[in-house]
């Protein structure tokens, strides 16, 4: 009952911290179309990435959390996703109440002194996040010192929030500098200067320090892992190299120019943030989905089709109702909604069909899925009537259902085990007293009926990309026979 109450308990949290933060997310992107004439079209475009990138922290973040409850991953998903939304928000909510219409907001000072801690708070989020991906645990005891780093990292970014004469520019964009309507903070507590400002000093060099470790650690754990982690660490390595490499950017233009303000200056801090922030939870969707790291595939195939039914009702709505209302002056009338609603129930169920598919290609990839293997199979053996159409028929169906480089169909005979059918079917199969041992590359699958052995199934794999039996992918009971049980 614990275990129930506990996956319930965390299915409800992740739901709710994903609900709140895309309607957060809602709110920051009312206030921009309202700030837009305060807003360049570069600052537009980095909202547009980071609400999407919200959106991805939201979905990814709710589906590992409320799976799998124990693992710190999803949660920091969820949490990092908040944080950037509540960081736009009081952006725009400052820069709503001080430019575009000054004085509408109450306390928009306070709220905007919020937007720059929110995001660090969102970029130390990000930095245990990488520290701790895949599995949410250190890759060693001796990284224990960066986590503690991350801490110190945490605490300089709130303690500098507090610092007298910080001067509030904003979020994501710097916004509010933008519009000329920057202020210092109202909450400065500790001096500008003296002791406490080589503190801050002591915490930017340990800063520093600790990022380059973070991004060191994903290619160490990779440098000794096997395929399918090697896989899975891939894409984080990459957006942790473009980081860096942004980072180089931007200290040697800051060195060039001795730190002037200018627009490209601007935008390489904006492709310095960007890369981060919309890169990792990006990079942890495509772990998710292509390499199916959390066994997630029935669920975000579900995700994916209705996501693009959703897209597909509210394109047909918007088409029928706000284009041809506007068109004819009769916008929002019953009856363009009730045409709209029709056109809807005639164009939806193609496009569910062809969403099933796209889903089917983005979760299984090449390889079809196992329901329709089992069904194609049994097409395809409703009109044979031999051993020698249905067994290469047997072999095909095991190499396109798991991916495997060849499928073997091995049958018993005189107490021995000789090869009867192979996939792909390249010349004769060589004799051999029985199937090859199973390791990393192959998997032998017994066939038996009521306790007596009748052969074997084998599946082999290429080293790359990893197989889809390897320890942790999926896979898919449903691909074998029901008789079949591996060997061990």
């Amino acid at each position: 009952m614990t275990v129930v109450a506990d996956r319930c308990w965390a299915r409800v949290a992740a739901w709710s911290l994903a609900g709140l933060t895309l309607l957060t997310l809602i709110a920051a992107l009312v206030l921009l179309v309202l700030n837009g004439r305060a807003m360049s079209g570069g600052s537009v475009a980095g909202y547009g990435i980071s609400a999407v990138a919200v959106a991805v922290y939201a979905w990814v973040g709710r589906l590992i959390a409320a799976r799998i409850p124990g693992s710190a991953i999803g949660w920091l998903l969820c949490l990092t996703g908040l944080s950037l939304a509540v960081s736009m928000f009081t952006e725009q909510y400052a820069l709503r109440g001080l430019a575009t219409a000054s004085g509408s907001l109450p306390a928009a000072r306070q709220v905007g002194a919020l937007s720059g801690g929110t995001l660090l708070l969102a970029v130390t989020l990000l930095l245990v996040l990488v520290l701790l991906f895949p599995d949410g645990r250190l890759p060693s005891r001796r990284w224990r010192p960066v986590l503690w780093g991350i801490h110190v990292i945490f605490t300089g970014a709130a303690l500098q929030q507090l610092q007298g004469g910080t001067t509030i520019s904003g979020g994501l964009t710097n916004a509010l500098e933008a519009a000329g309507v920057a202020y210092p903070t109202p909450l400065g507590v500790f001096p500008r200067h003296g002791l406490f400002s080589a503190v801050l000093a002591v915490i930017a060099a340990i800063a520093v320090t600790t990022a380059v470790l973070v991004v060191a650690s994903v290619f160490v754990r990779r440098r000794g892992a096997g395929a399918e982690l090697r896989q899975q660490l891939a894409w984080l390595g990459y957006v942790g190299a473009m980081t860096a490499a942004w980072f180089a950017v931007l200290a040697g233009y800051s060195l060039v120019t001795h730190g002037a303000n200018s627009w490209l200056g601007d935008w390489i801090w904006g492709l310095l943030i960007l890369t981060p922030v919309a890169g990792i939870p990006l990079a942890c969707a495509v772990a998710v989905l292509k390499y199916r790291l959390y066994d997630l595939d029935v669920v975000v195939k579900k995700t994916v089709v209705a996501a693009l039914v959703a897209a597909a009702f509210t394109a047909i709505y918007a088409l029928v109702v706000v284009g041809v209302g506007a068109v004819t002056g009769h916008a929002g009338s019953s009856a363009l909604t009730f045409a709209a609603a029709a056109l809807a129930a005639v164009v939806l169920q193609p496009v569910r069909a062809r969403a099933g598919l796209f889903a089917d290609r983005l979760v299984y990839g090449r390889r079809a899925s196992p329901y329709e293997v089992l069904s194609e199979f049994a097409g395809r053996i409703a009109g044979t009537y031999s051993s020698e159409e249905v067994l290469p028929a047997m072999a095909r169906m095991v190499a396109e259902a798991t991916g495997a480089q060849r499928a073997e169909v091995w049958l018993r005979s005189g107490g021995a085990e000789r090869i009867e059918a192979a996939w792909p079917a390249v010349g004769k199969p060589a004799p051999a007293a029985h199937p090859a041992a199973p390791d990393g590359r192959i998997r032998v699958f017994a066939v038996e009926h009521h306790g007596e052995r009748l052969g074997a199934l084998t599946a082999a794999a290429s080293t790359r990309p990893p197989p889809p039996w390897a320890p942790g992918c999926r896979a898919s009971p449903t691909a074998w026979p029901h008789s079949a049980a591996p060997l061990t």
